[in-house]
């Protein structure tokens, strides 16, 4: 079965209009008042498709299309939110190449044995509330809920995740978890330039890296830049920089097999002319290997501790995010490979650098997820871009790989 191309580019640039940002980017905040504008038009598109929709406590839409046998739908999606100064394609692309597959098999009539379930996942991004992946994480660990509607807002302390869902009208009262899935698969683009440079159509992906994030605050003491001298100094921002200087080295040992990045840093009181009392700073690491993930934590946690420690500072600690690597289901990969073949596209076997909805889901039911070329690599920017021709691969990998799951009559 072959998507129709003009509606998934159509509905593609339909979608970057809400929450526009530049020219080409997207600024869809979860739970903002954009993300609600995009959940309305995807709700009413759902409706118009036929399928019974569905919201649960977290906020995640779920639209059913009815099979010939009532069994676990076979389910696919992703997410329509975005970060800030974002792109049009990470996230929305798998939720609305989902719609054109079920649209697409409306008009040509095609049923099927099992269900198929679209999802739009909440807050994946986690820009403004913790943890990312924050809807297909409650999906598979419903005991989480109550605690994660008290997220607290980056922006705003007294916005949670419950009442901003209640805001917005997606604080649904359909159990988390409570929908039982036969199989999961998003479709998205790579985010790296690997697919682009090798010139290869599609990836299957076999697996996400493990993630750890790390946020740290070294306390020291504020003084006069002037007349402190070097040796009476308790300077936090220094011994944050040596700390950081030794974080982007692990990475770049030839022997290394993780990834390490210092996405943010701050400085109090952040003046030109005072030794900084506070520095905060943050440790974003990843790897496919979890020993080399959790060696990594030891090994930079150890050279921390040993700067503040012989400078007389003191350091404060938060973990953030820790997941584990996550090994897609191998049947379901190698059908998303042969269906690449089977469709003329050339395919890798490949792992993902980034976190996605897909590896929550795998917790719960048989997942895997189809990678299509970033143009240049670029992504999380204004500029992100994947050509039409790769769009409309993807779908169509994904539609296939749909009804071989569901069985088509």
């Amino acid at each position: 079965m072959n998507i129709n191309r003009q509606r998934l580019l159509d509905n593609l640039q339909r979608y970057g209009q809400i929450g526009q940002a530049q020219e080409t980017g997207v600024e869809r905040i979860a739970l903002s008042e954009e993300d609600k504008t995009a959940r309305d038009l995807l709700k009413q598109q759902m409706l118009e498709a036929g399928l019974v929709v569905s919201i649960d406590q977290i906020g995640n839409m779920i639209g059913i299309r009815q099979g010939e046998r009532d069994v676990p739908p076979v389910a696919m999606g992703s997410h329509l939110d975005t970060v800030y100064q974002g792109g049009r394609y990470d996230g929305a692309l798998g939720v609305l190449a989902g719609l054109e597959v079920i649209q697409s098999l409306n008009d040509q009539n095609i049923s099927t044995e099992k269900p198929i379930a679209l999802i739009n996942f909440t807050n994946e991004e986690g820009v403004r509330f913790a943890p990312d992946m924050m809807g297909s994480h409650v999906l598979a660990h419903p005991e989480l809920l109550e605690e994660i509607l008290e997220s607290p807002a980056y922006d705003n302390p007294e916005h949670t995740v419950g009442n901003q869902l209640e805001a917005i009208g997606y604080k649904g009262d359909m159990p988390c978890g409570s929908l039982k899935l036969d199989s999961f698969l998003e479709l998205h683009i790579e985010q790296g330039p690997t697919l682009e440079l090798e010139k290869t159509d599609i990836g299957a992906v076999e697996m996400v890296q493990g993630i750890y994030w790390t946020r740290y605050m070294i306390h020291g003491q504020a003084n006069h830049a002037g007349t402190t001298p070097i040796r009476y100094r308790k300077d936090a921002g220094y011994a944050a920089s040596e700390v950081m200087h030794y974080i982007g080295d692990y990475a770049r040992r030839a022997d290394s097999k993780v990834l390490t990045t210092v996405g943010t840093i701050s400085f109090e009181p952040n003046a030109i002319n005072i030794v900084p009392e506070r520095a905060h700073f943050t440790l974003d690491l990843r790897s496919v290997d979890y020993e080399a993930l959790k060696q990594g934590q030891t090994d930079i946690d150890q050279k921390i501790n040993a700067v503040v420690l012989e400078a007389g500072l003191s350091l404060e600690r938060e973990e953030m995010v820790r997941f584990a690597p996550v090994h897609f289901d191998p049947s379901i990969v190698k059908l998303v490979a042969d269906g690449a073949k089977d469709l003329g596209l050339s395919v890798k076997q490949m792992p993902s650098g980034a976190g996605h909805d897909a590896q929550m889901v795998a917790a719960v039911c048989p997942a895997a997820m189809i990678f299509v070329p970033s143009v240049a690599g670029i992504s999380h920017n204004v500029k992100e871009y994947t050509q039409p021709d790769d769009l409309e691969n993807g779908a169509n990998v994904l539609a296939n790989a749909i009804l071989s799951r569901t069985g088509r009559l």
